[in-house]
């Protein structure tokens, strides 16, 4: 996550896109899922979409799954 991040700079500012829950996921086995999709401004880039899924696993603990910014 952090060689995808590092190089835009500290974030300026970040806000909800879209939120939904999830049990199937392209290329991902089965699951509980919760996809979060952010607009946000960082110091080299003016817009990004970032998006962060996360699941819960079988300790019911939630983990960060895939982190993607477009």
């Amino acid at each position: 996550m952090e060689a995808i991040r590092s190089p835009l700079g500290a974030m300026k500012s970040r806000h909800i896109a879209t939120a939904h829950l999830a049990t199937s996921l392209p290329d991902m086995p089965d699951g509980e899922y919760v996809v979060v999709q952010f607009y946000t401004s960082f110091e080299h880039k003016a817009l990004a979409l970032e998006t962060v899924t996360t699941v819960k696993e079988k300790s019911d603990t939630w983990r960060v799954s895939e982190y993607l910014i477009k």
